[in-house]
């Protein structure tokens, strides 16, 4: 249940933002976002749009992917970090989908996570943004920022979510995603956020103690 506090927040972050659903990665179907949010692990959106850019062009369908020859993907997706375990989850996933989905993603939740390389928040990107599943997505950002604006304690993720869940309306789950990132990501930095051009203060636990 949302309280007047978390409702005025929410409308701040309307009327800053609006209600648009984007998504910072580029893709043109559900396979192509989840290798793509597989990618964004510790690493920028940004520059996994430059990578995916070729990747999706050599590898054009879910059966490529599983196919893949892993020392050559690892080079191919070699920019985003952490290239080896990402490599061996893609492929890995990549063949489940193809043996047990015909190469479709499944919208479950709990299918979702039990393919290689995926967690809740790789599932909740992909229910949120195509399926349009409310859901809840705990990044960096949303974790960082929930915790200053006093929306959960928790450090966990998955209880990070589960708070949220029960703070924020239903209809608001997704947009707050979106519209907390782009926060976290222009004003609201890790060390040395912007307070001086934010416009969420009187709610932040961190700049009352400034």
């Amino acid at each position: 249940m949302a309280t007047k506090r978390t409702k005025e927040i929410l409308a701040l972050l309307d009327e800053k933002y609006t209600r648009e659903y984007k998504c910072y990665l580029n893709y043109e179907n559900p396979g192509q976002l989840l290798i793509a949010t597989m990618l964004s692990a510790q690493c920028t959106d940004a520059r996994v749009n430059v990578v995916t850019k070729d990747l999706f062009q050599r590898y054009d369908t879910m059966e490529k992917f599983a196919q893949a020859d892993l020392r050559e993907l690892e080079q191919d997706i070699k920019p985003t970090g952490f290239y080896h375990n990402k490599a061996k989850n893609i492929i890995g996933c990549a063949q489940r989908l193809v043996n047990e989905y015909g190469g479709e993603v499944p919208s479950d939740l709990e299918a979702l996570v039990s393919l290689p390389g995926v967690g809740r928040k790789t599932a909740n990107v992909i229910r949120g943004n195509i399926l349009h599943e409310p859901s809840v997505v705990v990044d960096t950002h949303v974790k960082r920022i929930s915790r200053r604006l006093g929306l959960t304690r928790e450090e966990d993720p998955v209880k990070i979510e589960k708070d949220l869940m029960k703070v924020l309306p239903r209809e608001h789950w997704i947009l707050y995603n979106i519209q907390i990132i782009t926060f976290g990501r222009q004003i609201c930095f890790a060390r040395s956020p912007k307070c001086e051009e934010c416009f969420l203060t009187k709610y932040c636990s961190e700049y009352k103690k400034r």
